[in-house]
């Protein structure tokens, strides 16, 4: 072949690659159905009052902390369920609703519809909370003082806004004579924090020792509305977790032999172990990119980032590898496209003076749906490469695959919709949740898992979350312990994020503001009438504005 030839084939070759990624660029884009928005002048606007406000700062005055499993403030539940039958009277008398009590703590509501052709569905959230300490706080984490229109208190994003949200609705929704047509769940478990085996996996035995074969949906608590998180996205994001990383406890042992540090080893346990844990942290897992959610995620996001991001993450087929290097450069962005891996313990000797006999470390792997454990398993010993090096199992958890997100899929567009119609100016894309939730206990009733929590973000919220200040949810939820009952598992929280309030998650200062409150109730009122209609055609129409 001549070099005109070759240059000709090139051009072709080149010509035919811009035609398609001009093509994909410009037509990849998710259809949204139009919703009509939900507006404070609406008569059917659950608006926030100060009886609403008390309700919720008292349940976050209780403290339903659980510490590890089998041991949480079992007093403290009892009295936040008082609270709730004391707050809902409604709900804990009407007809309509029976409540069960799951192994003394969780609680099921059943709440029966008149139409048993359709599918019942689920709204998951928990009881308890985890701990704080006070030094750390501006408040004291367990008073839910008010500042600046922001309630600060362990729990307030993570996830007491989820069951009074949930209860706020139905209250609601009661007091004006509603009858549903679709039958469906609440269920609070009472441990999700310390892994849910208490509390949502029997409630999940539960339904299934009742003969449920199927759930329409499950949503639980989740990702979030986000603010300033993705670059060059203007717009607020609202992400619903359709899947979520599996993980992987690994405990690496070697014996050595004791002695004197006067008469030293060439090599020590420690020492052996050590470059054990250097060679497992300098050798990542590779990128799975394009192989996950995360694809789905970018692909929907593409459409309102600049050209030449959107050219880049319509095409993730051509530019992947850039992408991956890109998102491999930050911790946050690293952990969506590859299974990441802690070494989080390291123990070894006893005194100063004495060679150890054995040492000890433990790895903590965050698995990608595209890899199991097995395949992380043998990547770890050959990387080690050292039989004086043993692997053993801690514990475990498969990834979950990810739940439907189609224009057809029931579940992910009510919630999709719901979440439109509260906060009109986002976008909203599945996701993955890089931490792990209860919801794999019901995962046998359903394809359609959801992960989402009604709460608005902002650019340095994510670190109020299990932390100072908090406002989002990005760790384990119930969703695994539902697993048996459905596949359509969806984690989200309705919980708007700035850009730092990531932080506050499980962290310090953890916080929502009454807006952001009133925003949560009004969502879960929207997906309970908007899920009671029988196709997504009929998405509920608002009353008329007073």
């Amino acid at each position: 072949m001549s070099c005109k030839q070759i240059c000709i084939t090139l051009a072709a070759v080149c010509s035919v690659l811009l035609v398609i990624v001009l093509v994909r660029t410009f037509t990849l884009v998710p259809r949204k159905d139009a919703v009509i928005a939900c507006k404070t002048a609406d008569s059917d606007f659950i608006k926030l009052t100060d009886q609403i406000v008390k309700r919720f700062q008292r349940a976050l005055q209780i403290k339903t902390i659980s510490f590890k499993r089998g041991e949480y403030n079992r007093d403290q539940l009892l009295l936040l369920s008082s609270h709730l039958e004391k707050s809902f009277p409604l709900v804990h008398s009407s007809p309509l609703v029976k409540l069960d009590i799951i192994a003394n703590y969780s609680r099921l509501y059943t709440i029966t519809g008149s139409n048993t052709s359709l599918t019942p569905y689920l709204l998951a959230a928990h009881l308890d909370v985890v701990p704080a300490i006070p030094e750390e706080w501006e408040f004291p984490p367990f008073e839910a003082q008010i500042k600046d229109e922001y309630i600060y208190a362990r729990g307030a994003i993570d996830f007491k806004q989820g069951i009074m949200g949930i209860l706020e609705a139905l209250e609601y929704l009661l007091s004006k004579g509603f009858k549903p047509n679709r039958s469906f769940y609440i269920a609070f478990g009472h441990d999700e924090e310390v892994t849910g085996v208490d509390g949502a996996r029997a409630v999940g035995q539960e339904l299934q020792a009742r003969g449920l074969k199927k759930l329409e949906f499950l949503l639980d608590e989740g990702l979030a509305v986000l603010n300033g998180f993705i670059p060059g996205i203007q717009k607020t994001v609202a992400l619903i977790g359709i899947g979520e990383k599996g993980f992987l406890t690994l405990k690496l042992h070697v014996k050595g032999e004791a002695g004197h540090s006067s008469m030293p080893l060439k090599e020590t346990a420690i020492g052996i172990l050590a470059k054990a844990v250097v060679k497992i942290e300098d050798n990542p897992l590779p990128s799975m990119l394009g192989y996950g959610p995360e694809k789905e995620m970018l692909e929907h996001l593409a459409h309102e980032m600049p050209l030449a991001a959107r050219i880049i993450m319509s095409n993730l087929w051509l530019f992947g590898p850039l992408v991956s290097w890109f998102f491999s450069q930050k911790p946050a962005t690293n952990a969506i496209i590859r299974t990441v891996t802690s070494v989080t313990m390291f123990n070894g000797g006893v005194k100063t003076n004495v060679l150890p006999s054995d040492a000890t470390a433990y790895i903590n792997h965050r698995i990608h749906p595209a890899q199991s454990l097995q395949e992380i398993i043998d990547y770890d010993k050959a990387i080690i490469n050292d039989d004086r090096v043993k692997l053993s199992v801690e514990d475990s958890m498969v990834a979950a695959s990810g739940s439907p997100s189609g224009e057809n899929d029931f579940g992910y567009q009510i919630i999709s919709n719901s979440i439109r119609q509260i906060w009109t100016n986002a976008t909203t894309a599945p996701g993955m949740m890089i931490g792990n939730t209860d919801t794999k206990h019901y995962k046998d009733f359903t394809n359609n898992i959801y992960r989402f929590s009604p709460t608005v973000m902002f650019p340095g919220d994510e670190k109020r979350f299990h932390g100072v200040n908090e406002p989002l949810l990005f760790g384990n939820t119930d969703t695994r312990h539902y697993s048996m009952i459905t596949k359509n598992i969806y984690r989200f929280s309705p919980t708007v994020m700035f850009l730092g309030d990531e932080k506050r998650f499980h962290g310090i200062n953890e916080r929502i503001s009454k807006k952001n409150l009133e925003q949560a109730i009004n969502f879960y009122y929207h997906i309970i009438t908007n899920a009671d209609e029988n196709s997504l055609t009929n998405i509920h129409q608002h009353s008329d504005e007073l």
